[in-house]
């Protein structure tokens, strides 16, 4: 009789968040290790097709690295990155949108189709807008080629919402397209924050395979559970911030300062981690505010 009664406490917990966040457009980014063992994803995709069916929209858009390197390495590319983005050839361009779109995307969407969900699929190059991005050179400031990688320009919200208005979970691939139909590499991070800036969306959550921003990225117990966009670059000076992590946080920021409510970095290795932080008391990983 105990398990039931805090079972009925925890409904009673989710009740006011349910209320809170009805028809709340929740943009969840998942990739790193987190997609790498299927009983992991199928957590995290069987909580997301909660969420929707408790009255929540959530769109997906997905990574996908260790899939790409994992094919390169098996065609002999050695993967190769630079300031925590992967640098993306004429061949490398033609396997991560083979890899995205015929594997990863798939996959994910065919988990939720099995589960009952609504899920659809959407190439980035249908929605999002891409130019070519170039890194700078920490000491010179020298602009740096990282080849076919994009930074998102523009995002057809339009196509986006019309899939949640027809009750579907878009699960969006981070390639784009320019202006010229040549097609570029995005980094998820950054596509997410951008999808969810231009649709204006009351969350977006980050699911990695880290517990969130570490003071001290060796040890897990240093989780930073709240960060304002103007402790940022203080951040970064101490090293706090730095490789992958720069480009997702900096998004971020962009997002909160275009319309986004609040931006959560949780571990997606952990289970019902989703769930736990948007519709519990006690979140469990770094929000970003502004």
């Amino acid at each position: 009789m105990d398990n039931v009664i805090e079972k009925a406490k925890t409904l009673v917990e989710v009740l006011p968040y349910l209320q809170e966040f009805r028809d709340a457009v929740v943009v969840v980014k998942f990739g790193g290790s987190a997609m790498e063992k299927k009983d992991v994803i199928d957590s995290v995709l069987r909580d997301v097709v909660l969420l929707e069916c408790v009255g929540l929209r959530p769109v997906i858009v997905h990574g996908g690295g260790k899939a790409i390197s994992a094919k390169l390495k098996e065609v002999g590319i050695e993967p190769h990155f630079i300031n925590g983005l992967r640098y993306t050839c004429h061949k490398t361009i033609d396997i991560v949108d083979d890899v995205l779109h015929s594997h990863v995307n798939a996959g994910l969407v065919d988990t939720m189709s099995k589960m009952g969900a609504p899920s659809k699929a959407l190439s980035g190059k249908n929605v999002l807008k891409a130019k070519k991005m170039w890194s700078k050179h920490h000491e010179t400031g020298e602009d740096i080629d990282l080849g076919f990688v994009g930074e998102v320009c523009d995002v057809d919200s339009d196509a986006i919402l019309e899939d949640l208005e027809n009750g579907h979970i878009p699960v969006i691939t981070p390639v784009a397209v320019d202006e010229d139909g040549n097609t570029f590499n995005i980094n998820a991070d950054i596509a997410a924050c951008k999808v969810a800036e231009k649709i204006k969306a009351r969350k977006l959550v980050f699911l990695s395979d880290v517990p969130g921003i570490l003071q001290d990225p060796s040890d897990e117990e240093s989780l930073i559970s709240t960060i304002r966009i103007d402790e940022i670059d203080g951040l970064v000076k101490e090293g706090v911030l730095s490789g992958g992590m720069l480009p997702k946080v900096m998004s971020a920021a962009s997002a909160l300062n275009n319309g986004v409510n609040k931006v959560h970095m949780i571990d997606g290795r952990m289970s019902h981690s989703l769930l736990l932080e948007l519709l519990t008391d006690n979140g469990i990983g770094t929000e970003m505010v502004k």
